[in-house]
């Protein structure tokens, strides 16, 4: 292999466990759910793929208010977010990439400020050899440009690429760029259908990388 692909939240950082129970909570407040499969629909893309607001609103049967419920819940997820240290496994896994000199990238759904506010509070920028955002692509996933994207920007065909992603539309985005894609879910993907990608860990620090890479060498033989 060539290269490893990384997504960013949810994957490096479990910044999507933190944004759905916060939702959660605000819902719970209001005497309403939020399942898992409503959610779901914006996990790894844009959120204007599903209107939390108007989903509480016919929960609810009642106007809200939609600005207060926004700075609520930034304020309540940025807080958790901040404390967060990166998934077990991630940093393990970019050590051991550099030891083998293997180039990664980050592909991400989100706005480039959040991946690099976040990137550069954990130190963590300059282990990536490209990185792109939602802010250079049209269309975010599960739509494969931002993987081909990647693809091109660091010379390497699908084939020679490896994809880590823990929800369904990253692993849309990846398998559809032609790349072998690993799901590393976390505790709200786990319970989402992950079965597209050619392989499922349940974290990185199960196996080290070179025993990861080697599978999927004998995998593809």
């Amino acid at each position: 292999m060539d290269l490893l692909i990384f997504d960013f939240d949810g994957l490096i950082l479990d910044t999507e466990t933190a944004s759905y129970e916060v939702w959660s909570d605000i819902f719970k407040s209001y005497g309403a759910t939020l399942p898992i499969t409503e959610w779901a629909a914006c996990i790894g893309t844009t959120h204007r793929a599903f209107d939390v607001y108007a989903y509480l609103q016919s929960q609810v049967q009642q106007p809200v208010d939609v600005k207060e419920i926004a700075q609520q819940h930034q304020d309540r997820t940025l807080k958790i977010i901040d404390a967060l240290e990166p998934r077990p496994g991630v940093l393990a896994y970019m050590s051991e990439a550099q030891k083998l000199r293997l180039p990664i990238a980050l592909a991400s759904s989100s706005d480039q400020n959040w991946v690099m506010r976040n990137l550069s509070r954990l130190n963590l920028a300059e282990h990536f050899h490209s990185i792109r955002t939602s802010n250079d692509v049209e269309k975010v996933k599960p739509d494969p440009e931002l993987y081909q994207l990647t693809l091109i920007t660091m010379g390497v065909k699908p084939h020679r690429a490896v994809a880590f992603e823990d929800s369904p539309n990253g692993i849309k985005a990846a398998k559809a760029a032609g790349i072998f894609t690993v799901a590393v879910p976390n505790p709200v993907t786990r319970q989402l259908p992950i079965e597209e990608a050619d392989l499922r860990i349940e974290s990185m620090a199960d196996i080290t990388l070179r025993d990861l890479l080697h599978q999927i060498h004998m995998s593809q033989k």
